[in-house]
């Protein structure tokens, strides 16, 4: 009785540790390519770029008609085909819409945001994003 209780225990544990909790919203990324200006949220002023290039192109729903212009979010990478998630998240600021109509994502990262969480440097992934 005393194995099984600990065998129990264990499996719950480790079943625990592996479980992945969503805190935000779902949705897809992939990573964009240059050109990055113009952009939508500030032409061609390359001061809108946050420092280490951490930024994204939204689709509508978080365009939110302009008003996304600016907003950060924290993206970590939640699934996608032959395991593609780093254990990393990234803080991005919107700088652009997606120029695509309809947007292949929800999101689409820089070139230098979208490796910190992915290990392909061009995928699909599923991601769990809040707003910071």
């Amino acid at each position: 009785m005393k194995l099984l209780a600990i065998a129990i225990l264990l499996l719950s544990t480790q079943l625990v540790q592996e479980a992945t909790f969503v805190l935000g919203d779902v949705g897809t990324a992939n990573s964009y390519e240059p050109p990055y200006i113009p952009t939508a949220c500030d032409g061609s002023n390359r001061g809108q770029f946050p420092p280490g290039n951490l930024f994204a192109a939204v689709s509508e729903g978080l365009w939110d008609n302009g008003a996304g212009c600016g907003r950060r979010y924290r993206i970590r990478c939640i699934s996608g085909n032959n395991r593609p998630c780093k254990s990393a998240s990234v803080d991005v600021k919107v700088v652009d819409l997606c120029k695509s109509s309809p947007c292949p994502n929800t999101i689409l990262l820089s070139k230098t945001a979208f490796p910190v969480i992915s290990r392909f440097p061009i995928a699909d992934i599923n991601i769990e994003y809040v707003q910071i």
